[in-house]
């Protein structure tokens, strides 16, 4: 896990690093009984662009590039969202450090469980190639290390980005924590997302009203520990992430929206457009 690259990271790893045993039991808010969450968020065809750069001295420098786009498939007989995430680096740097990642999950419509996960990294000289399916009924997840018992309720880390888009926000208060559980690298991560409550910020695209929230992060990745790192997205029916930002070792990774097609509800969160 401690390969994956801070170009995808600023989503991937929102979700991608939380604690076995969290040392103190979160209060959470319950959002609906069972594990299906209704999708009200994104359709098929979305696709949303990003720019993902560091900041350090207060200059931003531009790094790479990232998107997630969404399309309607079948996977073994059941109708599923296909979800593709991408990352690269931009031309100028990849002399230094070339990143090329994929990540992929097929999520039922009816419950938005994921019930395949691929991940395809190339990052420098370092390459990973997992396939995970999800037995929903036996619970378990299968992937050519194994097969490993899992929560009823699971996610992977690209589904669990269209998860925390499909919470309804409004019925919280400030302070509140949505937990859920997370399998990645053949481990069980308890995780949360902090409702911080709604902010309006001016990105680079223009000025918008957003929802505020913190994913929790721990130590061992390139992130501090903690619930350090913030997430910006969009209020409104879309909760499209629009700013991201974490600090890292020296300075802050930063990755704002930059683009989007085919959203699946007006964009009435943007207040104007530069």
């Amino acid at each position: 896990m401690k390969t994956l690259s801070l170009f995808l990271v600023p989503f991937f790893m929102l979700f991608a690093a939380g604690e076995k045993t969290p040392a103190e039991k979160p209060s959470v808010a319950t959002l609906q009984s069972g594990c299906a969450i209704p999708n009200s968020a994104f359709q098929p065809g979305e696709k949303v662009g990003f720019t993902v750069g560091y900041s350090v001295g207060g200059v931003f420098v531009p790094a790479g590039t990232g998107s997630f786009a969404t399309t309607l498939e079948k996977l073994n007989g059941r109708t599923v969202y296909h979800i593709k995430g991408t990352g690269r680096t931009l031309s100028s740097y990849e002399w230094a450090y070339k990143v090329n990642d994929t990540y992929e999950t097929y999520v039922d419509i009816e419950t938005m469980q994921p019930l395949k996960f691929i991940r395809n990294i190339s990052e420098g000289g370092y390459k990973k190639y997992q396939n995970v399916s999800f037995n929903k009924s036996a619970n378990t997840a299968i992937s050519s290390e194994g097969v490993f018992k899992t929560p009823a309720c699971m996610q992977d880390v690209v589904s669990a980005v269209f998860y925390a888009r499909n919470i309804d926000y409004n019925a919280l208060k400030p302070g509140d924590r949505i937990a859920f559980s997370l399998f990645l690298d053949n481990e069980i991560y308890d995780m949360y997302i902090r409702y911080m409550g709604k902010e309006t910020i001016t990105t680079k695209y223009g000025k918008f009203k957003t929802i505020k929230i913190k994913p929790l992060t721990i130590k061992g990745t390139i992130f501090e520990g903690g619930e350090k790192m913030t997430v910006w997205v969009t209020d409104d029916a879309n909760k499209v992430p629009v700013r991201v930002e974490s600090p890292i070792i020296v300075g802050k990774v930063k990755i704002e929206m930059t683009s989007f097609d085919n959203l699946k509800n007006p964009m009435t969160a943007l207040i104007r457009k530069n």
